[in-house]
């Protein structure tokens, strides 16, 4: 079912959140550090765990596996928007930056192709 599904991603979330604001708390920031990384990967875990581990129904696995799914694009994406801003309001040589990491990313893509292909 897609409650259990929630479930786990709301647990994930908030035991993430938990540990990144300890995690901020400990090196003197007073921010969350990292929780919704820490979230996105104990989500990831424990998703793989349940379906090795446990005796699921296909519809609870299917649950599972579908907040799995929407929780990290999402992260991503809300990631991506934040240093979007960041980089705006921080000047220029942070968009020349961010700019010539997403050009290297893409002309490195042909490549990876073509080593991928050779292994095979």
């Amino acid at each position: 079912m897609i409650v259990y599904g929630v479930a786990l991603l709301s647990f994930c979330m908030l035991f993430g959140v938990l540990v990144g604001d300890i995690l901020g708390a400990f090196i003197g920031v007073k921010a969350n550090v990292g929780g919704v990384g820490i979230a996105m990967l104990l989500l990831l875990v424990l998703s793989n765990l349940s379906s090795t581990r446990f005796s699921l129904k296909p519809l609870t696995e299917s649950g599972i596996g579908f907040w799995s799914a929407m929780y990290i694009p999402i992260v991503v994406a809300m990631a991506a928007k934040q240093n979007v801003y960041a980089a705006v309001s921080s000047g220029g040589l942070a968009l020349v930056a961010g700019t010539g990491a997403v050009v290297v990313s893409f002309a490195l893509v042909p490549l990876l192709t073509r080593i991928a292909k050779r292994k095979e």
